[in-house]
């Protein structure tokens, strides 16, 4: 019955019809485009896709969906909005009224990740209206979110990573706020930097090990790329003695600050 289903609907015509379904005497299912019996109810169907309402925007990068999943938006983060006791990051705000004026009256669809949940049993997604808008896409574009790229979930990098590329060009958004400006690492003190960060500098040292490849940029700062992602920076002894950019969060390990690079889309090389 369900092949006869699909069938139906690839018949011209049939796209836009109404589907009902009904049992027989047996309990076999039939179809048809009316209700052939009292007892028949109309299908929902779906062709291609299921498309969703959004019910709460959280923030610029993470929405709640009708059906009460909560979805974060793969491959770009954008600023955070005030919660609790933390106030908001410089920009947050405007992507969160992006983003609910750009979902009001449409649904969306989820491609999900290789990963389908982060640790937070968020679903991990790229969100598309049903006017095939690429949502994560237009926030880079909008300069309102940042690429920010979790192997092994690689899909739409190079969109991603265009549309960054112009609108830092441009200084749109993020790209021209004085709180995103990039920081020379001999600048940095014990405390870091909170939030999201731009750090620039040349790196002095490669050292590896077993799990990691470590960039130093001085006794204080240095950038690690896990081992097992190695492959997607095959050029990555050329960065010794080279200036560059790096893009993440900083931690502290063992006293000294620490930035974990997933992706070369997070270093910028600087001439």
């Amino acid at each position: 019955m369900r092949i006869l289903l699909v069938l139906l609907l690839c018949l011209p015509g049939w796209a836009n019809a109404e589907i009902y379904e009904w049992r027989d005497a047996n309990g076999s299912k039939h179809f048809s485009d009316r209700p052939v019996v009292d007892d028949a109810k109309k299908v929902d169907i779906k062709p291609g896709y299921d498309f969703y309402r959004v019910k709460t925007v959280y923030d610029g990068d993470t929405v709640v969906l009708e059906d009460g999943r909560k979805i974060r938006f793969l491959g770009i983060n954008t600023p955070e909005v005030q919660h609790r006791d933390k106030q908001a990051d410089a920009g947050g705000d405007e992507a969160k009224r992006w983003l609910i004026e750009k979902l009001k009256n449409t649904k969306v669809r989820l491609e999900v990740g290789t990963e389908k949940t982060d640790k937070y049993g968020r679903t991990l997604a790229h969100l598309f209206t049903e006017k095939k808008e690429h949502i994560n896409l237009q926030l880079v574009a909008a300069g309102l979110a940042a690429v920010s790229i979790y192997p092994p979930d690689l899909h739409y990098v190079n969109e991603l990573v265009k549309a960054q590329n112009q609108a830092e060009q441009a200084k749109l958004g993020i790209w021209g706020r004085p709180e995103y400006a990039v920081i020379p690492v001999a600048s940095l003190t014990e405390a870091g930097h909170q939030g999201w960060t731009r750090l620039v500098g040349k790196v002095v040292n490669i050292r590896t090990t077993r799990k990691s490849i470590y960039l130093e940029f001085s006794d204080a700062f240095e950038a690690r790329i896990e081992s097992k992602w190695l492959d997607l920076f095959p050029n990555v002894n050329d960065y010794l003695g080279k200036t560059i950019e790096v893009r993440g969060w900083l931690n502290k390990s063992k006293g000294d600050l620490l930035m974990l690079i997933r992706h070369p889309s997070a270093i910028k090389e600087k001439s």
